[in-house]
């Protein structure tokens, strides 16, 4: 078996995942009421606003930050909205472990 064999058998095992599965019925579902969509793309595109301006090393308003927060807590009272929130971590920290474990495998020659 290859590489490339191997690399292919994961990303069908990532397809077939709980985490995956209920990730991707979760925004399925978020999909089609628009509403709830659409208030959920404003947060995730000023925390997107925020996560750069913190890579960059610039400082982020605390007015900002602060807005973030209640727009997030305002969000998470609605079910479907935290349901979405929770499958997306647990589907990003199934990702971010199977990144490290590759990662290590390797971290002699990087």
């Amino acid at each position: 078996m290859n590489v490339y064999d191997t690399a292919n058998r994961l990303a069908r095992e990532i397809r077939a995942s709980e985490e995956y599965v209920k990730y991707k019925e979760a925004k399925q579902k978020l999909d089609s009421m628009q509403e709830l969509k659409q208030k959920v793309d404003e947060f995730e595109k000023m925390r997107y606003e925020v996560q750069v301006l913190a890579m960059q090393g610039k400082q982020v308003e605390e007015e900002k930050n602060k807005k973030l927060q209640e727009m997030y807590t305002i969000l998470i009272q609605n079910k479907e909205i935290k349901q979405y929130f929770d499958l997306e971590v647990k589907f990003n920290v199934m990702l971010a472990d199977v990144n490290k474990i590759i990662a290590e495998s390797v971290q002699d020659v990087l």
